[in-house]
């Protein structure tokens, strides 16, 4: 475990800030309320076996105590750096993004398991979307419950969803909570990854990812 360098920074940043915008200085400069300590302090990125983790500054101290080949996780995940290099962010990062998010799209319930299964978003699915969304901007998307099924890239601006046809792609899809099920092997052999029924996406989304 130890702090991303300049250039992983830059990665990670970039990557939020396509989300959350203007609200990443409240995710970096934002206190503790809970832990060990009477002063658990600010929260801070760690890179563990190429994966970045979002954790207070009181577990962090604490985890030093561990050995790295012992150390499984800590705090949040919200990433991992590819063999590229490159930073990608992962499905359990979900609950920070939906707190801070700044453009948000709601999907009709017809369409929320087509984006389980990994879909785009078309236009037939669109139920609602963020007033002045701007084309390729990071949004978060959401059940009409209001329940976050996953993120992904605006593939249209607000304006021009108005003039799309049923099938054309509004939201590209990134990452959903259907990932974290592992891949199960079904009838004949076969092996596929199964998604959850409806039923469990309000148990699962309310769940912490971390």
């Amino acid at each position: 475990m130890r702090p991303l360098d300049e250039d992983e920074t830059t990665q990670v940043l970039e990557k939020l800030h396509k989300y959350v915008g203007s609200n990443l200085k409240h995710l970096i400069e934002r206190q503790a309320t809970d832990g060990l300590d009477s002063k658990p302090g600010g929260f801070c990125f760690r890179l563990h076996k190429q994966r970045v983790y979002y954790v207070s500054e009181s577990i962090v101290r604490r985890a030093t105590n561990i050995a790295r080949d012992k150390l499984s996780s800590l705090g949040t995940c919200i990433g991992k750096f590819t063999k590229s290099a490159k930073f990608k962010l992962t499905v359990t990062c979900l609950d920070l993004l939906a707190a801070h998010a700044k453009y948000k799209i709601w999907v009709k319930p017809s369409a929320e398991m087509s984006f389980l299964y990994g879909n785009h978003v078309l236009k037939s699915g669109l139920a609602r979307i963020t007033d002045n969304t701007p084309q390729y901007q990071g949004v978060v998307v959401y059940s009409m419950s209001d329940i976050p099924l996953g993120f992904g890239l605006a593939a249209k601006s607000t304006a021009d969803c108005r003039k799309l046809d049923p099938t054309d792609i509004v939201t590209l899809h990134q990452s959903d909570i259907a990932i974290a099920f592992p891949t199960l092997t079904i009838a004949e052999g076969t092996s596929r990854l199964l998604k959850r029924p409806p039923s469990l996406i309000p148990f699962f989304s309310q769940a912490r990812l971390f």
